[in-house]
């Protein structure tokens, strides 16, 4: 019976270490590619993967405008790219329209709406990045 407890114990630890492990590879692939210079009247920008697998970003331009993105990974479907190594759109896609979308502080008025898909402008993402965080964001929706 000891036996068995210590291997649930290493098996759980393990799950854990790599369900943590795939959260810090994406998250730092979503950040480090991230081409903030894309949209030229962006002032600040946060994008995170939080532990309980959701993505958030939200965007606040000059003049105060923010955008806010946000999804769980339970519900991704695909990753579409289109663009160059040097530069491109990332479009992570859900399987349904599950991605809240807020606009605050817009001058034509604040907006609360759903999307079937999230547009990061990324940078410097090479195809084997793009599979592995294809990959790590597979891992992550199955746990």
């Amino acid at each position: 019976m000891a036996i068995l407890s210590l291997s649930l114990i290493a098996y759980s630890f393990t799950w854990y270490a790599d369900k943590q492990q795939a959260l810090l590879w994406a998250s730092k692939c979503l950040l480090q590619s991230f081409d903030n210079l894309a949209e030229p009247k962006l002032k600040k920008w946060d994008l995170t993967l939080t532990p309980d697998a959701f993505i958030r970003f939200k965007k606040t331009y000059q003049g105060g405008r923010q955008e806010y993105y946000s999804f769980n990974l339970h519900r991704f479907k695909d990753i579409d790219y289109i663009g160059t190594n040097i530069k491109g759109t990332l479009r992570i896609k859900t399987l349904g329209y599950d991605v809240i979308v807020q606009t605050y502080n817009d001058p034509k008025g604040n907006v609360d709406s759903m999307s079937t898909s999230l547009k990061i402008p990324v940078k410097g993402l090479e195809a084997e990045q793009l599979d592995s965080l294809l990959n790590n964001l597979i891992y992550l929706k199955s746990h």
